[in-house]
């Protein structure tokens, strides 16, 4: 959902966003809504064709996907002049990963820019958005949690951890946000944790000197849902350098389901 945020708030500014989405990762209903071309994933030859030919001079890579291996990228002579950066990029996490593919456009002369250059306005603000704030316990839990992110920031690894009562639970990884909250959600259901639910905290904070172009922390809904199912008190994360997707439906069930979300000062 966060492309078509992005594409909205673009569109409210008298700006008018141009999508070029990647088969198989975009919702076809949704893309209809705006200006696009399809392209295939690894057609890096086609692709930057076709945004010469749209007039477009700013990119903003936005959503996710699974890390592609070689093989499942189509290739075409753009892309065969790319392999060696594009097979050195996949060699790191994430964010080597977008930064590397980065350089990829911006040797075709584009400037690629991160949400916060284009709709500032789906960051998180400091402070809580929610009636619900964190109480002196779970104050305790986003301390710690922050500063564990901070200690594995080197190893490129996750942007969220959870942490209950003082207890490191769970780091996310490959799963990413959802998939750490549904882990947590079957820890509690195997016993694992004793912890009464409706205690304990995600915090999700991009890595130390992250290129912030790209792959912000982001939240919605869906978040919400996971934070309820993992029987959390609720989400601490970094203002300004978060993004929220459907900030009124998010808070909105947020508030229904007595959970809190704040953003925590840089």
């Amino acid at each position: 959902m966060l492309p078509f945020s992005v594409a909205e708030a673009l569109r409210a500014r008298g700006i008018a966003p141009f999508i070029f989405a990647v088969r198989g990762f975009c919702d076809p209903v949704r893309v209809t809504q705006f200006p696009h071309h399809w392209v295939a994933l690894g057609q890096v030859g086609r692709l930057t064709r076709l945004i010469r030919s749209e007039g477009c001079r700013d990119i903003v890579f936005l959503g996710g996907m699974v890390r592609p291996a070689l093989s499942d990228i189509r290739l075409d002579w753009g892309t065969v002049r790319a392999i060696p950066s594009i097979a050195a990029a996949l060699r790191g996490g994430d964010d080597h990963l977008l930064t590397g593919i980065s350089r990829i456009f911006e040797r075709h002369g584009f400037r690629v820019v991160g949400i916060q250059d284009v709709a500032p306005e789906l960051l998180m603000p400091e402070g809580s958005i929610t009636r619900r704030t964190p109480d002196a316990e779970a104050i305790a839990d986003i301390a710690k949690g922050r500063e564990l992110m901070h200690a594995i920031s080197p190893f490129d690894v996750g942007q969220g951890v959870v942490v209950i009562d003082g207890h490191v639970v769970c780091v996310e990884d490959i799963e990413g946000t959802d998939g750490l909250l549904a882990r947590v959600a079957r820890l509690r259901a195997d016993k694992r944790i004793r912890a009464k639910p409706g205690r304990g905290v995600l915090v999700k904070m991009p890595k130390v000197q992250q290129d912030l172009r790209f792959d912000l922390p982001t939240l919605g809904p869906k978040t919400i849902d996971g934070i309820v199912a993992a029987g959390l008190a609720g989400i601490g994360i970094v203002a300004g350098r978060t993004l929220v997707a459907e900030a009124d439906v998010m808070t909105a069930k947020a508030d229904q389901a007595g959970v809190f979300v704040t953003g925590l000062p840089l």
